[in-house]
């Protein structure tokens, strides 16, 4: 029982034997502070009530005392500067960080949360071309943790898996071993560090920026998703930075995701970006047919949905719907919701009708890279494919630099995407061909003007 429900249990019987106006006069606004060795301190609105209650109360809260707890006790009343004067004294005689340490060790105890969503498994996880090294890769640290791969940096576009496998590596480490695990994203690093930082100028009762890296950095397998979002926070990525020494010297596992590869992360500092090159850095490409396939029979498997979809429609949503994970679970609820309402099973014309909406806005998602091919390929009288080809003679090579340039610079596509759609180029050629179609810009006027009739033909 905690104070407040004691100190409303003994409330409940002293109200029995006072008159209502005696109550509310002198109890109504009192609270049971502690209860320590024998020594209850009690807080009272005024001076007058210490007096009072003292006098003419003090038996009557005794023996309500040894009524619920079995004991008597000594009654302390204080006023709210009573107890701040004493809470002073206490921390003048107490190093803060040692404080710290002791408040963040009891919650650990008792209150240690991991942040990790208990469904998302390896078991669950489907495994395809476009992400088998990235799955081989989250077994090898879920399996090795500290000694592998540190830090296991996974990227790809949003909506391909990458939180499902961090919380795979997460729930394994945490299954196999005594290791303490912590999910977080960098929204949420961000935020505690600004409201601690905040708390610390205020002249907070405890040191709380020894608190924050107490609970970040006694942890063995830190895991922090989107790590992009750190970009322009220059005073928590400093603090990141110290977090990520601190757990790489002590060997604690460090596996972090964002929509990019650590080599085009240019948001964030220089000396982050090359730590995160450390360990290991994995892609996750978007699925291809056969694994959208095996992902749509998965969906439908975990649901037990009650609908049959034949083969022939699954087929028709893999060649037609997005490229990410949340167009595939959207698509296939989408089907579901439409046969229903329509009282309909679901063959290939129902799916035609029901997600011509979905499959209309993917091609228009999909299209700004694709419609840059061929705005390049007809100026420069290629063909797309041969952007898309190995071919390395300069009438093809130069245009397909111009044309990843300008996909890099008009779009939102990362490296590796951007290289995928050019026939599945490494993000490294992709990087390699902006900077130098970049750098032939500021010494090439003839080229800066085809590069800027081509932009007008892209805004028009």
């Amino acid at each position: 029982m905690n104070n407040t429900e004691l100190w409303s249990k003994i409330l409940t019987k002293i109200k029995n034997e006072l008159s209502s106006l005696s109550f509310e006069t002198w109890f109504q606004d009192t609270k049971l502070y502690s209860l320590n060795n024998g020594v209850a301190k009690i807080i009272v609105p005024m001076l007058l009530h210490k007096d009072h209650l003292r006098a003419k109360y003090k038996d009557l809260i005794t023996s309500c005392f040894i009524e619920e707890i079995g004991e008597t006790v000594e009654l302390e009343f204080l006023i709210q500067e009573d107890i701040e004067e004493e809470e002073k004294e206490i921390l003048s005689n107490v190093d803060t960080e040692d404080l710290a340490n002791t408040l963040y060790e009891e919650n650990e105890a008792n209150n240690f949360e991991s942040n990790l969503n208990k469904k998302y498994t390896f078991e669950n996880f489907v495994v395809g071309n476009s992400n088998k090294f990235a799955h081989a890769a989250a077994v090898a640290v879920a399996e090795n943790p500290g000694k592998m791969y540190n830090p296991l940096f996974i990227y790809g576009n949003s909506g391909l898996g990458k939180t499902h496998l961090m919380y795979a590596i997460g729930n394994y480490i945490e299954k196999h071993s005594n290791k303490r695990v912590l999910y977080i994203t960098s929204e949420t690093f961000i935020n505690e560090f600004i409201d601690i930082t905040r708390k610390n100028e205020n002249k907070s009762d405890f040191d709380n920026i020894s608190f924050f890296k107490k609970k970040y950095r006694d942890v063995d397998v830190l895991i922090v998703d989107d790590i992009q979002y750190l970009a322009k926070k220059e005073e928590s990525q400093k603090e990141f930075f110290h977090t990520f020494n601190t757990l790489h010297n002590d060997e604690k596992q460090i596996i972090i995701s964002s929509d990019r590869s650590p080599n085009d992360l240019n948001i964030l500092q220089d000396r982050l970006r090359t730590r995160f090159s450390w360990g290991l850095s994995v892609n996750i490409n978007p699925p291809d047919f056969d694994l959208k396939v095996a992902i749509y029979k998965k969906l439908i498997a975990a649901e037990s949905i009650n609908k049959q979809i034949p083969d022939n429609v699954i087929e028709y949503m893999a060649s037609n719907i997005g490229t990410d994970i949340r167009s595939l679970i959207g698509s296939l609820t989408r089907l579901i919701a439409y046969s229903t309402m329509m009282g309909a099973e679901i063959d290939i014309n129902l799916a035609i009708e029901a997600l011509k909406e979905y499959i209309n806005a993917g091609y228009s998602e999909k299209n700004d890279v694709s419609r840059i091919q061929k705005i390049v390929a007809d100026y420069f009288k290629i063909s797309i494919d041969d952007l898309k080809s190995k071919k390395r003679n300069a009438n093809i090579a130069f245009p397909r630099q111009i044309a990843m340039y300008l996909c890099r610079k008009h779009t939102d596509e990362s490296f590796p995407k951007i290289g995928i759609e050019f026939g599945g180029k490494d993000h490294s050629t992709v990087m390699h061909s902006c900077e130098k179609i970049e750098q032939e810009i500021k010494n090439n006027k003839s080229l800066a003007d085809e590069i800027d009739k081509l932009e007008k033909n892209i805004h028009n």
